[in-house]
């Protein structure tokens, strides 16, 4: 069955496409011919991404997020399952005939055509009834162009341009076709810092203006979570959680994705549940309803601590880092002397900490900031605490 696409659209406001992903999995032959057990990539995906949402791919380099969208857009076989756009099996269908725009980390411009001649190039290629005049092929060279925002660069090349603006051109070849599905495979790498803020934001833009179903793969949690509809993920393989980024956040299913998620990162420490209490060495911190005794993991994110010279928890204060708008304590515990402990406060609080400098601090939890996880299988534990 050949998957048919209109590709005489305008790349504006278009009806979106779910993607369905069942029992995907992708295996490779290993690389050591000693060893002749395969590699396992993709293990048994299944999920369905809505209509004309952004979802965010998210995982750790090696954990198979790019090798999944290699799937989707047909650069990969899948070993077993099926993908499916809309209602349509589209498993055995080359990329061409799949109506995918994809964009790559490393723009994959050709350096001696020109802005217009890079956007126009996918056009140029379609055959039979789908072929375009050269007039209508630079309207719509010019409609995309001016989606992204760069209309007045159209006879530049791509060493004339920064790398921001190079970046667009290549969104804008991969929407000029109208695409059913945006795959968008670790775009801002490249990118400076300010600039992958700024080109994150006018993905999100094009993306809510055109309507596109678009998966966005990338390693930072931060730009997953500040322009994902949904985020994926993903760890050696497999999905750990599916949610939109503050419910992943705010609830982790298991102790990787509580530690993966959170710019500065969960602290963790060995705990105990005793007689309907946490305690983390020798402080007795929050209450534990609905939870067995057990050694567990306590996670902590940082805006989780308030400080109070009468609370539980008890700590060396090491270092107060003061930057712009935020302030971070960086403390230890007893029970882990070693390790740093870092929390965020707020600047009133900054003011009570800074007279107690190399003394001992003490602190609250707040317990919906506060994760238990079990010991072997690092997976949430259901219980309250207050």
């Amino acid at each position: 069955m050949r998957f048919q696409r209109n590709w005489g659209r305008c790349p504006g406001k278009r009806e979106a496409m779910k993607v369905v992903l069942e029992n995907l999995t992708k295996k490779f032959p290993s690389r050591n011919k000693k060893d002749k057990s395969e590699v396992v990539a993709v293990n048994n995906f299944n999920i369905e991404i809505p209509d004309g949402k952004l979802i965010g791919l998210l995982g750790p380099s090696g954990c198979g997020k790019s090798t999944a969208l290699n799937l989707i857009c047909g650069l990969e076989k899948p070993t077993e399952g099926r993908i499916l756009f809309g209602e349509d099996d589209v498993t055995e269908l080359p990329p061409e005939n799949r109506g995918v725009g994809l964009v790559f980390q490393n723009y994959a411009l050709y350096p001696h055509l020109t802005v217009r001649q890079n956007i126009m190039f996918p056009l140029e290629n379609l055959k039979g009834a789908q072929k375009m005049t050269k007039q209508a092929m630079e309207e719509k060279a010019l409609e995309a162009a001016k989606l992204v925002q760069i209309e007045e660069l159209m006879d530049r090349k791509p060493s004339e341009m920064s790398g921001g603006q190079q970046q667009r051109v290549a969104i804008a070849r991969a929407l000029v076709k109208t695409p059913s599905v945006l795959l968008l495979d670790e775009p801002l790498s490249n990118l400076d810092a300010r600039l992958r803020l700024q080109t994150r934001e006018e993905i999100r833009r094009i993306q809510q203006k055109t309507g596109i179903t678009t998966i966005f793969v990338t390693h930072d949690q931060e730009e997953a979570m500040s322009i994902s509809d949904y985020i994926i993920v993903m760890k050696a393989g497999v999905i750990q959680q599916v949610g939109r980024p503050q419910d992943v956040y705010d609830q982790p299913v298991n102790l990787f994705v509580a530690k993966f998620l959170g710019t500065p990162a969960i602290n963790v420490f060995e705990g105990n549940i005793e007689n309907g209490w946490l305690w983390i060495g020798e402080d007795r911190v929050l209450k534990v309803d609905g939870a067995e005794d057990e050694e567990v993991y306590a996670a902590v994110r940082p805006e989780g601590f308030i400080f109070d010279e009468n609370g539980p928890f008890k700590c060396s204060l090491r270092n107060i880092e003061v930057m712009g708008r935020d302030t971070s304590l960086v403390f230890r515990h007893r029970s882990e002397p070693e390790n740093d402990i870092r929390a965020i406060i707020s600047v009133e609080e900054r003011q009570r900490v800074e007279q107690v400098q190399g003394y001992g601090v003490s602190f609250r939890l707040k317990p919906y900031k506060t994760f238990l996880f079990g010991k072997d299988d690092e997976q949430r534990i259901s219980c309250t605490l207050s």
